[in-house]
């Protein structure tokens, strides 16, 4: 029998700043938090969205947005960044913890106007901080090769960067979270 889902972990929340100022909360993903998808993903362009998911995309289907919504808080993890004067949702960052309990991968979309602002900085340090707590070894993510910006903040972060060898034109970026983790 499985255990149960843990609570939401109160204990991840975070008030930051970005680098203009704006001040933002970030936090552990709820369920009920789906209904903020499509407002958040109109802030985001056709191109970035094409970065993320590796192809154009024109409309999210309710199954897919639903799917970007489960969470356990133990094997999945979604941290979500708020505009803390607006309580528009600006961020996301997934962590999917890998069968074998080691790693786990990631990935991040922000609205386009925000991307060079600090916000991708502070969802990946949250959630490189998260992937420590439960004990793992890496993370991962891919990514395309002309996301110059998602690279950059990869390399910068302590990410190894290598040609995927199974996915032929995609980025394989890995960190090893024994080492520490390095801040802007």
């Amino acid at each position: 029998m499985d255990a149960p889902a843990p609570a939401y972990p109160a204990e991840w929340e975070r008030h930051e700043r970005l680098r203009d100022g704006r001040r933002v909360f970030i936090r552990p993903f709820r369920p009920e938090d789906v209904a903020l998808y499509p407002q958040f993903l109109r802030g985001v362009t056709d191109e970035d969205l094409r970065l993320r998911f590796f192809a154009p995309i024109r409309r999210f289907s309710d199954e897919f947005v639903r799917k970007l919504a489960a969470v356990d808080y133990r094997n999945v993890m979604v941290f979500v960044a708020f505009d803390e004067d607006t309580d528009e949702p600006l961020g996301v960052v997934r962590l999917h913890r890998d069968p074998d309990g080691k790693g786990g991968e990631y990935a991040v979309l922000l609205r386009s106007a925000l991307k060079g602002h600090g916000l991708g900085w502070l969802l990946m340090q949250q959630m490189i901080n998260y992937a420590r707590s439960l004990g793992l070894e890496t993370i991962h993510g891919q990514v395309l090769p002309e996301n110059a910006t998602m690279l950059s903040m990869c390399a910068e972060l302590g990410f190894h960067i290598a040609d995927d060898p199974e996915e032929h034109g995609l980025k394989v970026v890995t960190l090893s979270l024994t080492a520490p983790l390095r801040v802007a």
